[in-house]
């Protein structure tokens, strides 16, 4: 039943955001004279040669193990498909039933923590959406609703992929600890891929604790740092490195490229994994 309060259908708001009228009136989209459109460029083409790469790989589903290493788009396994030795990262809980490429039943986790990352969503925002293509440009869109509406609201499911990404951070420690065996599961195996994999993971950590949930679990809501002088050094210690937060992400997206490029190659016979002892 009308109240009589509602616009009626011919009502004309004034355009809110850069348009509305409260700003200064500048035709031009923007006043900008450096080559501004580089950075949302280049980043939108490393995210998507990322998003081809992986994809390739997921659904080739071939070459992602090569004794010792798996590889980490493709771990842990957990269907019982998957090409790797029984007592490594093979774990079969999904048995025969899934018949398509392991990768894509892991890939969901780290995927969707970084796909949440408070830096991530700045990099497709202005890379993809051009919400804004950068700063001090006007973006294209007529009305800004931030990540209040769906689908944006599912960012805020960014804590709970934390957890799972730690979950997957130490399995792909076990993993590189596991790199320190050779193909008769003998320990006391180095390799270049074992080098590979310990700067993988430490790049991995690194990017994982320096998000900005693990800033606001390690040292949020405490009044009193005094009173707790751990927690206190962990987040003066999360802080250093999520001031590093995009850098951290941005290696180690290329570090899980280059890892998971190195096992293909050399479980193509591509090349040899060259050994120190």
């Amino acid at each position: 039943m009308a109240t009589g309060t509602e616009p009626s259908p011919t009502d004309h708001r004034p355009p809110s955001g850069v348009r509305g009228a409260g700003r200064a009136a500048i035709a031009a989209p923007h006043l900008r004279t450096d080559r501004w459109w580089l950075a949302p460029a280049a980043t939108a083409a490393g995210l998507l040669a990322f998003v081809v790469y992986s994809t390739w790989r997921a659904f080739a589903n071939a070459d992602y193990y090569a004794a010792p290493y798996v590889s980490p788009l493709f771990s842990p396994c957990l269907a019982e498909n998957c090409q790797t030795m029984r007592s490594g990262p093979n774990w079969d809980l999904f048995g025969s039933w899934w018949s398509l490429s392991p990768a894509i039943i892991i890939l969901i986790f780290p995927l969707g923590f970084r796909l949440t990352c408070y830096y991530y969503r700045k990099a497709y925002y202005r890379g993809f959406w051009a919400s804004p293509p950068a700063c001090a440009v006007a973006e294209p869109h007529k009305k800004y609703t931030g990540e209040t509406r769906f689908p944006l609201i599912l960012q805020n499911v960014h804590r709970y992929f934390f957890y799972a990404a730690i979950v997957v951070a130490g399995i792909l420690t076990y993993d590189t600890a596991l790199a320190f065996r050779d193909e008769h599961y003998a320990w006391g195996h180095m390799g270049l891929g074992t080098l590979v994999f310990l700067v993988n993971i430490v790049l991995i950590w690194a990017y994982t604790i320096s998000c900005h949930s693990c800033r606001h679990i390690v040292g949020g809501q405490l009044k009193h740092f005094s009173r707790h002088p751990v927690r206190y050094r962990a987040w003066r210690f999360v802080g250093k490195l999520n001031a590093h937060h995009m850098l951290l992400a941005w290696v180690s997206l290329v570090s899980v490229s280059l890892a998971d490029l190195y096992v293909y190659l050399v479980a193509s016979g591509a090349f040899d994994d060259p050994r120190f002892f």
